[in-house]
């Protein structure tokens, strides 16, 4: 019997036993012009650099990083809750880098994903989730549909891959 897809959460160890995949599922985003804090020419090792960053972060206890799979057990997709928050903010966790791969899109990981992540943040006594994405992006168009709040978009955020300007929206869910 195959396995089904699946959710996990990430240790530190996970993540850097399982970081070729990982490193693979950001260039891939990368390369494919998603607006993700990198620009081109990425490359693979500049991605597991980043996940070795954000392993010692998990490991700090910084931050959840949540994985998904394919009924193969290939992993296909991330997010990560950001819970390191100010004082004044111990109700609030900042959503990072959802990532699925070229090759696995429009197969619900994303949806998946989120799910675990709210049941997380919830978990952690979590009740308002932020986070940003670039404008106009299907991004924007999935964390509409997912019952995500915009909050409206700053113009001239942040650069796409590419180096074209883009503007970012921000957006905001109650648990």
């Amino acid at each position: 019997m195959m396995p089904s897809p699946a959710i996990q959460i990430f240790s530190r160890e996970d993540i850097l036993a399982h970081l070729p995949q990982l490193a693979d599922i950001l260039h891939s985003c990368v390369t494919g012009g998603a607006s993700v804090s990198f620009m081109l020419p990425y490359s693979h090792e500049q991605a597991s650099a980043f996940w070795r960053g954000v392993a010692d972060s998990v490991g700090r206890g910084e931050r959840t990083v949540l994985i998904s799979t394919n009924a193969d057990g290939e992993i296909t997709g991330t997010v990560q809750l950001i819970t390191d928050q100010p004082d004044n903010q111990p109700h609030r966790a900042d959503v990072a880098k959802l990532l699925v791969h070229q090759n696995a899109r429009r197969n619900g990981d994303a949806g998946r994903l989120m799910q675990a992540l709210e049941n997380v943040a919830r978990d952690k006594g979590k009740t308002v989730l932020v986070l940003d994405t670039a404008s106009g992006s299907g991004a924007e168009t999935f964390y509409q549909r997912a019952g995500w709040q915009k909050v409206g978009e700053i113009p001239r955020y942040a650069l796409m891959p590419d180096g074209e300007m883009t503007a970012t929206s921000v957006f905001y869910k109650f648990l």
